[in-house]
């Protein structure tokens, strides 16, 4: 019976340490609680390992889970080919052509996209001149005089 509480203690901790996952996340906790979820494992197929044993093979098991992810399922999870511009709206407008609607002045103004303007960064030209984006810096597009 003493053996189903070390199992159970392992598995309260994978439990506890998925939770804390659930929280605050960012995959750290969620591996070693897997790490901790194989250790209870371990524990049941092996009821006499020493307490000392356990504990050196959970930090080998939690190194190595955390080791996996980020070797092999981060660049994975990472990779999203289908969309790769998906929530980047400003990075889908380089390239394309708009016309200002105020002037830049001291290398910014503001350029018309759709119904709203962009603020824009590049070389002072006049209200009405069209320009095309060359890059975006956060909200703002810097573009180049179109001739």
């Amino acid at each position: 019976m003493d053996n189903l509480v070390d199992n159970y203690g392992w598995w309260l901790l994978a439990l506890v340490l998925i939770a804390a996952e659930m929280i605050a996340p960012g995959y750290f906790m969620l591996w070693i609680g897997i790490a901790a979820g194989i250790m209870g494992l371990i524990a049941l197929v092996a009821p006499a390992m020493p307490a000392i044993v356990q504990a050196i093979l959970f930090g080998v098991l939690a190194i190595a889970s955390c080791a996996l992810y980020w070797k092999f399922i981060r660049p994975l999870a990472e990779q999203r080919d289908d969309q790769p511009l998906l929530n980047r709206r400003g990075e889908k407008l380089v390239g394309q052509r708009f016309v200002l609607v105020e002037p830049i002045v001291n290398g910014r103004g503001k350029v018309k996209v759709g119904d709203g303007s962009w603020l824009a960064e590049g070389p002072d030209l006049p209200a009405g001149s069209e320009v095309e984006v060359v890059a975006v810096d956060g909200t703002t597009l810097r573009v180049k005089a179109r001739v």
